[in-house]
């Protein structure tokens, strides 16, 4: 809700097909204190929470940045959106936090996968599990690439970690901007993306992770 929606923001300005996610089950918000948190429902307007802010305590959530935050948000869109979510297909996903990098990849490996059985009745005889081990998975991403290239989407999942702060979230929304930037400038980004990484990882000096699913 931060440091998503201030890329989200920022390049959306700039132009580019954006959309921003959350990756938890719920919206969590600071709170009175470090043990209490405002918790919503990712259907929940921003305007909602932002009027439920001012009723319970509108010096201290000003004072904060979350009603000058919330306020930002709802000029980009009406509520959050949970990735886990969402349908769509993308070229590329960028993160901010390694732990949602890996949420992400195995949310978008998973949908992908059951989406391509339930075509092709590959259910019949194959069980998913959650926690479904590295080789079993990539048996199955051969399969799928093998069978299925036709329909087979290639979106770059890409990790640059940003603390969850606001001058952070700017500073990150300017990277990303930045790195979105180089990357629609690449006549064949599939062959380019990994040169394109390492020379901008060598610019912003952060360490940046990058994986490709289907």
């Amino acid at each position: 809700m931060n440091r998503s929606m201030e890329a989200h923001a920022m390049l959306q300005k700039k132009g580019f097909n954006v959309r921003s996610f959350g990756s938890g089950s719920q919206v969590k918000l600071p709170g009175p204190s470090p043990t209490v948190h405002n918790i919503y429902s990712f259907s929940t307007p921003y305007e909602e929470i932002y009027q439920d802010l001012v009723a319970k305590d509108k010096n201290l959530y000003t004072q904060n940045g979350l009603l000058n935050m919330l306020d930002r948000n709802r000029r980009v869109k009406p509520h959050p959106e949970r990735f886990q979510e969402y349908k769509g297909l993308s070229d590329v996903i960028i993160c901010c936090e390694e732990r949602v990098y890996d949420q992400v990849y195995e949310c978008n490996w998973f949908h992908r996968f059951f989406e391509f059985s339930v075509r092709e009745n590959f259910l019949k005889n194959y069980v998913i599990k959650v926690a479904i081990n590295v080789e079993e998975k990539f048996s199955v991403i051969k399969i799928l690439m093998n069978t299925e290239m036709k329909h087979c989407h290639l979106v770059h999942i890409i990790n640059i970690d940003i603390r969850d702060n606001h001058e952070e979230a700017t500073c990150g929304a300017l990277l990303f901007c930045h790195l979105c930037t180089l990357l629609e400038k690449s006549a064949d980004l599939d062959n380019e993306i990994e040169e394109i990484l390492s020379n901008f990882e060598n610019i912003c000096k952060r360490t940046i992770l990058h994986t490709v699913s289907c």
